[in-house]
C-alpha cells in the first residue's frame, strides 16, 4: 500500500505549470470545438430551435430584435447624432441619422455654421453617455405577446407593476431623497399627467357644495401648473395665481388652497417650502430632488410628491412619473384619475422603467453610480458657464453655494439643471430677445410669471448643445468690452 500511497504523494506534488498547462490545453479544445460548431451547423441548431417557433434553452425569436436594435446603436453619426428604429426611413429601407443641433449631413459630420444654440428645452440628455455605456443591462427585448392585456398582476385593478412600485421604493430609500413607508405609490404617464390628477384629488366633489379650490405657486414657477389647470378649469378648481395675491390671508382662510412647491425649483433651482401654510394642501414637486441636481439635506416627507423618471434617468420619452402620498383616500382619488383617463401608465414602459431602475440601484455608490456621474456632468457645465457669465456686466445668474449632501456624505458643489440669467442693462428689458439676438435660444422668464429680465438657460441638453451655448455666450460677454466707452481697437 506505501507505493500507492507514494504515488499519491508524487501526482499531488506534480508541478504547478503541468497543472496549467494542461488546464489551457482544454480550454483551447473546447474553444476550437464552439468554432467549429458555429461554423458547420445552422443558427436553429445552435439556439436549440425545434422547429415548431419555439427554443430550447438558447435565443429564436429575440435574436432578430436584438440584431436590428444592435445594428441602429452601432452606426456613430459621426458622433454628433443617432439612429433610432422608429426614425425616417431613407431609400435603403433603413433608418437614418437625426443629427443634433448645429450638426448635418447623411452623417451629421457637417457643423451649421454661426447656429442658434438652443438652451430652451430641459431634455436631459447629458446622461446619454451613461446608458450607451450600459447598452446591454439597460436593454429590454419585449415579446409580440409582451402585456397584451389591460391588466396587470397588481390583484387591485391599479394597472401598476407590483415589482416596478417595489424598487422604485428601494431607489428613493437607497438614495435618501424620500420617506416611503407610509406612502401609497400612483403611476401616471410622466408628471404632466401628475398634476392633473393630485389637483382633482384634492379638491372638493364637483357636486359638493363648497366653493372650487384655488390652484396657486410661488413665481417663479413651473409653467404647466397653469397651463394644466387652465385647461381642466372647470366645478372643482380653478387657477388663483401666485401666492403673493393670497400671502397676507389668514391661517383659515387658507382652506380650499391648493398650493404647487417645486423643489429644487424650475426655473431658479432653488429649494422652496410652501408658503401660504395653514390649511392649504400642498403638492411639493420633486422631480429634480435627486444627487446629480442638488444636495439632499434629508428625505423628503411630504403628504403628496411627485416625481418623474426624466430627470433620475435621463428617459423623458418614456412618459413615466409616479406620486408618493400619505392619505389613501387622495390616493385612490388620483388612481382613478388616472385610471379614468388612460387605464394606467403603458405597460412596455412599466417594463422598460424596472430595467432602468434596477441597473441604477446595482450601480449605486460605485464606479458606475449614474448619480456621482450626473453630478460630475452638470457641476463641470455650471462651473464652466459661471467662469464665463462672471466677467459680464450685461447678464448675471442665480447665487449657488456649496453644501452637504446625504447621499455623497459630503459637501457637494452646485450642479443645478438650469441657469436663471437676469438681463443687467436697462435696454435688455427683454431678456430674451436680447439673449436671441446673441444666437441663444432660451425660456422667457414671463412664462414663469417672473419679470421679463429674467430667462432660463437649460443645461441639461447634450454635449454638442452644451458647447454651442457656451460659443454664444463667451461670444456675448467678449463683446461687452468692444462696446465699452473709450474703446479703440487701435
Amino acid at each position: 500500500m506505501e507505493p500507492a500511497a507514494g504515488g499519491g504523494q508524487q501526482a499531488r506534488r506534480r508541478p504547478a505549470g503541468l497543472i496549467g498547462l494542461h488546464a489551457l490545453l482544454c480550454l483551447s479544445l473546447l474553444l476550437n470545438a464552439l468554432l467549429l460548431a458555429h461554423h458547420f451547423l445552422p443558427p436553429s441548431r445552435l439556439l436549440g430551435h425545434d422547429g415548431g417557433g419555439s427554443s430550447g434553452c438558447g435565443l429564436s425569436w429575440a435574436l432578430r430584435a436584438a440584431k436590428e436594435a444592435e445594428a441602429a446603436a452601432a452606426v456613430d453619426c459621426s458622433g454628433h447624432g443617432q439612429v433610432f428604429l422608429d426614425g425616417v426611413a431613407g431609400e435603403d429601407g433603413r433608418p437614418g441619422c437625426e443629427c443634433n443641433a448645429c450638426f448635418a449631413g447623411p452623417d451629421c459630420s457637417l457643423r451649421t455654421p454661426d447656429c442658434t444654440a438652443d438652451a430652451n428645452s430641459g431634455n436631459p440628455l447629458f446622461l446619454e453617455p451613461y446608458w450607451r455605456r450600459h447598452a446591454s443591462a439597460g436593454a429590454v427585448v419585449v415579446s409580440g405577446w409582451h402585456r397584451m392585456s389591460y391588466t396587470t398582476t397588481d390583484g387591485h385593478g391599479l394597472f401598476q407593476s407590483i415589482e416596478l412600485e417595489r424598487q422604485i421604493r428601494r431607489l428613493h430609500s437607497a438614495v435618501g431623497n424620500a420617506v416611503v413607508d407610509d406612502k401609497h405609490v400612483v403611476f401616471a404617464a410622466g408628471s404632466i399627467q401628475l398634476i392633473n390628477a393630485l389637483v382633482h384629488a384634492l379638491s372638493p366633489d364637483a357636486d359638493a357644495a363648497s366653493p372650487p379650490a384655488r390652484v396657486v405657486a410661488t413665481a417663479p414657477y413651473y409653467p404647466t401648473y397653469r397651463t394644466q389647470t387652465k385647461m381642466f378649469d372647470g366645478r372643482e378648481y380653478r387657477w388663483g395665481g401666485t401666492t403673493a395675491l393670497w400671502g397676507n390671508a389668514s391661517r383659515n382662510s387658507t382652506d380650499g388652497f391648493i398650493e404647487f412647491v417645486t423643489s429644487p425649483n424650475n426655473p431658479d433651482a432653488q429649494l422652496y417650502k410652501p408658503v401660504l401654510g395653514g390649511s392649504a394642501a400642498v403638492i411639493v414637486d420633486h422631480a429634480y430632488y435627486w444627487p446629480h441636481f442638488t444636495h439632499i439635506p434629508a428625505p423628503a416627507d411630504e403628504d403628496v410628491m411627485m416625481f418623474t423618471m426624466s430627470k433620475p434617468s435621463g428617459h423623458a420619452g418614456s412618459r413615466f412619473g409616479w406620486a408618493l402620498i400619505r392619505d389613501q383616500d387622495v390616493a385612490k382619488r388620483a388612481n382613478k384619475y388616472v385610471q379614468d383617463s388612460i387605464m394606467g401608465a403603458s405597460r412596455d414602459t412599466q417594463l422598460r422603467m424596472l430595467g432602468i431602475v434596477k441597473v441604477m440601484l446595482a450601480n449605486l455608490h460605485g464606479e458606475e453610480d449614474i448619480f456621482a456621474f450626473g453630478h460630475g456632468v452638470m457641476r463641470t457645465r455650471w462651473r464652466r458657464l459661471n467662469a464665463v457669465v462672471s466677467r459680464s456686466r450685461r447678464i448675471s445668474l442665480q447665487k449657488m453655494a456649496p453644501a452637504y449632501c446625504t447621499y455623497f456624505k459630503r459637501i457637494r458643489d452646485p450642479s443645478p439643471a438650469y441657469a436663471w440669467v437676469k438681463c443687467e442693462r436697462e435696454e435688455d428689458e427683454d431678456c430674451h430677445e436680447a439673449m436671441l439676438k446673441a444666437k441663444i435660444n432660451t425660456r422667457p422668464g414671463v412664462l414663469n410669471e417672473a419679470s421679463s429680465r429674467y430667462t432660463r438657460i437649460s443645461l441639461l441638453k447634450s454635449d454638442d448643445d452644451f458647447e454651442a451655448l457656451m460659443e454664444r455666450v463667451t461670444d456675448l460677454v467678449n463683446a461687452e468690452r468692444y462696446d465699452a466707452p473709450g474703446f479703440s481697437s487701435m
